[in-house]
């Protein structure tokens, strides 16, 4: 065979080798890239059919209505909760019709907030559901029973995939804690969803100061701030970096919330 030919045959063996490796993970196509959705996962729900049991979590967002994440939220097992650093990020779910037809409302996704964290069970040998290592979804009922099929088995395997979050209006700013220490709540945040570093300014001042991630989506800082206008600079987990200039007005109070006018793509 010509040396042509032979470059041609492995080329050829090759890519169907890769589409092979990729149809296992992909279940759709764009123009432009593969949209992949991972398998393995189940979903289990909790808060009770108004999701009023799912306010407050440990990403530190209180109620979820107010917040402006409704019902449609999920608590993350430890694998993707990832010690907090997922706070906010969004998920698209379906369930898994491939694994048990019968679970499942079919052609139907629903996306979901990471607000909260799924805690492994020792009661059980391995953990249960949401043990260390299995990626695990519990749901806002609500939310659950747009993919599952029947809620008194209430376990349902599911394929998912991380997507960007969509917001209306700006990120907003929440302050609690005293002087010298200022835990900021940052919340309705597009695009990622969830923050890698934050800094802040205060008007009397030409540096940032880096905060500190204190618990979920709270940052801290431990100088004192009380009443100066203030800025913050938020980099979220893609990279995205914003400058709220100002957006802390002189003479604040802790409690507030304060709203900007800037978003996330």
């Amino acid at each position: 065979m010509a040396p042509s030919r032979v470059l041609v045959a492995v080329l050829l063996a090759l890519g169907c080798w890769a589409v092979a490796v990729a149809a296992d993970n992909v279940m759709t196509t764009t123009s432009s890239s593969p949209v992949v959705w991972q398998k393995g996962a189940h979903a289990t729900f909790y808060g009770g059919a108004d999701a009023s049991g799912t306010m407050g979590g440990a990403c530190g967002y209180g109620n979820l209505y107010a917040a402006g994440y409704g019902s449609r939220t999920a608590a993350l097992s430890t694998v993707l909760f990832n010690d907090g650093a997922s706070c906010g990020q969004c998920y698209k779910i379906a369930c898994d019709r491939k694994a048990n037809p019968a679970l499942c409302i079919p052609g139907v996704t629903v996306t979901v907030t990471a607000t909260n964290f799924c805690p492994p069970n020792w009661g059980y040998p391995d953990g249960g559901w949401c043990n260390t290592v299995r990626p695990h979804f519990d749901m806002a009922q609500p939310a659950w029973e747009k993919i599952g099929a029947d809620t008194h088995n209430g376990i349902i395997p599911v394929i998912y995939q991380r997507v960007p979050c969509v917001r209306r209006g700006g990120v907003r700013f929440t302050i609690n804690g005293h002087d010298y220490f200022n835990l900021v709540l940052v919340t309705n945040v597009a695009g990622a969803g969830s923050i890698k570093s934050m800094d802040v300014k205060s008007s009397d001042s030409a540096d940032w100061m880096p905060m500190a991630r204190n618990w979920g989506a709270n940052w801290h800082s431990l100088a004192y701030l009380s009443g100066k206008m203030l800025s913050f600079r938020v980099t979220l987990t893609d990279g995205q970096t914003l400058v709220f200039s100002n957006v802390v007005p002189p003479g604040w109070t802790f409690g507030l919330t304060f709203a900007s006018n800037l978003q996330f793509k």
